[in-house]
């Protein structure tokens, strides 16, 4: 079915999106993050009425607005490419996907775009509740705006809530809250803004580190910290807990994901989670001798986390390619997609679905009532597998392990890392010697690209662990893309990646330079 798709144009197609999709997320985290620190940081102002508080509040919103700014630019190329270079994938979902985009754009984004010009411009304008209220509602309108967002992400990894028309060739929404309140879609909401919040508390506190080390703005830097540091450790805690919650529905949707994750290609019951492991790289999935060469595992841990039974069997690459494995545990829910099939079968049956639908239509136009209803029920009872007909070999379903393997692990040991730092941080402004810890504020400072390369892990965790799908086993990316000549998709490419490049360079020069004059004078109000 792939013979005819210039596959070089998938690869750069995919190519510019994930370089979109990167540049993004380096803004969107510090924008989730930061507004809330920001209310925060203002409520304590209006509350004690000291103006050092809105010095700092002050400070820290001009960073935000810095950042918030760019961010915008890189999020709409972002959604332009689902038309230009996604157009089959757009038409085959868009009545679904295009759904939670169009309502982040109404609502999350009108609300967040509305408040924010009295959040810069109010000050001295409007009333302290007012004002303060307008910085909230600019916290809540960013974070809407991931929901939905996330929502359309979430969908793509669990596709639930929708029917598909045979007469359009399209899937269309049968049900919008399955779509919204999905566990994945919950979840993954949940996961990332929390992550995006450790990412805007790192940031505070290595800024006003750096500040401490310059002996400036002593004072302003010691609350930032505080603010940072507090509301860092509770979201870092609830990345933990989102995480758990990601591994349970990533073992029941999306088994290969983690498969792969833990570089697993033999399933045993119980399986224990690699805490410290190498991939040999090379590992092929019939000469058994298994992909891991060294590691370091917790018991049974694995099994726990994704089945929430200690004695759970967790297949393997192996185990999902051939199919038929059963758990050997009461009380779980069985996956969307029966286990019993093995990946050629649902190969098979894809092929059998997208045949069904050429027959559909063509029974449609010559009016034959019963070819038509002999392939409809053909078509219905495939479609589960419908996107694993454009696939021609079973371990196209195979992602790429070692990347998703060792992007877990580096996430995972970051995020333990960022709970110490926090810890840390409080202990030290607590005894008051966070100025004489020269070495720790330096590492607090540091710690910014961390986090940083963390959110970016976690990303390439969720997004090349579930190739070959756009949609999870109903369109794969080699079915996704437009029929577009490869050239033209090489020069946006290089086009976006100098602009974003250039983009990012300027928001580093603009932040440095803002950073380096420091919490002014807060004013009056």
């Amino acid at each position: 079915m792939t013979d005819t798709i210039d596959l070089s144009m998938v690869d750069w197609s995919r190519a510019q999106f994930a370089l979109t999709a990167i540049y993004h997320w380096l803004f969107v985290p510090l924008t989730l993050g930061l507004s809330f620190i920001v209310a925060i940081m203002e409520t304590i102002w209006v509350k004690t009425g000291n103006p050092e508080w809105k010095k700092i509040t002050k400070f820290w919103m001009t960073l935000f607005g810095i950042n918030f700014a760019i961010g915008v630019a890189t999020g709409i190329i972002l959604e332009f490419q689902f038309g230009t270079n996604w157009s089959n994938y757009s038409w085959f979902v868009g009545d679904i996907f295009g759904a939670p985009l169009a309502i982040e754009g109404i609502m999350a984004f009108f609300l967040e775009s509305t408040f924010i010009a009295v959040m810069f411009f109010g000050w001295n304008k409007v009333s302290k509740g007012f004002h303060l209220t307008a910085s909230w509602l600019t916290a809540i309108g960013a974070n809407l705006s991931a929901l939905w967002i996330l929502v359309a992400n979430a969908w793509m990894q669990y596709p639930t809530g929708m029917k598909f028309n045979p007469d359009n060739a399209r899937n269309e929404m049968a049900n919008f809250w399955d779509v919204l309140f999905s566990p994945v879609a919950v979840n993954k909401f949940l996961h990332t803004i929390s992550s995006g919040y450790v990412t805007a508390a790192v940031f505070v506190i290595g800024i006003s580190a750096w500040f401490l080390l310059k002996n400036r703005n002593v004072d302003s830097a010691k609350r930032s910290i505080l603010v940072g540091a507090i509301f860092g450790l509770i979201t870092a805690i609830f990345l933990v807990i989102t995480g758990d919650g990601s591994a349970y529905n990533m073992a029941q949707k999306q088994p290969m994901k983690l498969a792969a994750m833990e570089g697993l290609y033999k399933g045993t019951s119980p399986n224990g989670l690699i805490v410290f492991g190498i991939h040999s790289g090379d590992k092929k999935v019939e000469d058994g001798t298994g992909g891991i060469n060294v590691k370091l595992e917790i018991p049974r841990l694995l099994s726990l986390l994704g089945y929430r039974n200690g004695n759970a069997f967790v297949p393997g690459i192996e185990d999902i390619l051939k199919g038929g494995f059963k758990p050997e545990f009461q009380n779980v829910p069985p996956l969307e997609v029966d286990k019993a099939f093995s990946a050629e079968e649902k190969i098979a049956r894809g092929k059998l679905a997208i045949a069904a639908l050429g027959d559909y239509k063509r029974a449609r136009q010559t009016g034959d009532i019963a070819a038509t209803n002999k392939a409809d029920s053909s078509l219905k009872v495939n479609f589960p597998y419908f996107g694993y007909g454009y696939l021609n070999s079973p371990d196209s379903i195979i992602p790429n392990v070692p990347l998703t393997f060792y992007s877990f692990r580096i996430m995972v040991y970051l995020g333990g890392f960022f709970i110490l730092l926090f810890i840390f941080t409080l202990y030290y402004a607590r005894k008051q010697t966070l100025e004489t810890k020269r070495w720790f504020l330096w590492l607090l400072l540091w710690s910014i690209p961390l986090v940083y390369i963390a959110g970016q892990a976690g990303w390439i965790v969720t997004e090349v662990g579930r190739q070959p799908w756009v949609i999870q086993d109903l369109l794969p990316t080699v079915a996704a893309v437009s029929m577009i000549d490869a050239t033209s998709v090489q020069i946006t490419f290089w086009l976006f990646a100098v602009l974003f490049t250039a983009l990012l360079i300027a928001e580093v020069m603009i932040m440095t330079r803002q950073i380096k004059i420091g919490p002014k004078d807060g004013g009056t109000n």
